[in-house]
């Protein structure tokens, strides 16, 4: 049996990202360069035979998805899976806490100007954010980052790939004063098709496109 036939194998069972080294732990004679060498052959055949999936770099890993080009057919079947679409106010404190991590609530209710506790616990319950410690200030309270899932959510291989602020329309990099923040919102994230773009925080926040295709069958 050939190490790609065993890594393609392993791949296309898997529903999240692999990487070269869990890979590797699926029989004693794979190791990482094994490993990476047949994953450089797969992609390689996937794009030379055009196949309608492909083998795609994805939250430090590799995923074989569908290509884009094919996603307005699959979506014509109920049977697919589809991702929860993030509502505005999640993708909106998402996109501080990508730009600004580790970061408090507080701080991200000032930039939002609106309680933030309901969304941040959406965030939390779905894996896109995760707390990563505690600030030194008073109370000691808790700094939240993102995730795998983030990355894998919104197709980045890892958090390089995000827009530099430089490139951005506001940079998100100096921190702002703390002051009062408007009354708790109301947090809904309705059913649907998945949004790929970080949208504007109150209109002038970055946005971070990335296509996230559908899992190969």
């Amino acid at each position: 049996m050939r190490t790609a036939q065993i890594v393609e194998a392993i791949l296309f069972a898997s529903d999240a990202p692999l990487n070269a080294a869990e890979i590797a732990r699926a029989d004693t004679s794979l190791d990482e360069d094994t490993v990476q060498m047949a994953l450089d052959e797969l992609r390689a055949d996937y794009d030379e035979s055009e196949r309608a999936f492909e083998l795609v770099e994805i939250a430090d890993g590799y995923q074989v998805l569908t290509r884009s080009e094919f996603a307005p057919y699959i979506e014509r079947f109920d049977t697919v899976p589809r991702p929860n679409r993030l509502s505005g106010p999640s993708l909106e404190t998402l996109s501080i806490i990508a730009y600004r991590q580790p970061v408090g609530r507080i701080e991200i209710e000032y930039i939002r100007g609106v309680n933030s506790s309901g969304v941040i616990r959406t965030l939390l319950d779905r894996g896109l954010i995760d707390v990563v410690g505690r600030d030194e200030g008073l109370g000691r309270p808790l700094l939240y980052g993102t995730t795998s899932r983030f990355l894998e959510h919104f197709g980045f291989r890892s958090l390089e790939d995000l827009p530099r602020p430089e490139e951005l329309p506001v940079v998100l990099r100096d921190r702002v004063p703390l002051g009062p923040v408007a009354e708790p919102e109301e947090e809904a994230d309705p059913q649907g098709s998945e949004q790929h773009v970080l949208e504007p925080v109150d209109g002038e926040a970055p946005e971070a496109a990335a296509t996230a295709e559908q899992p190969a069958p």
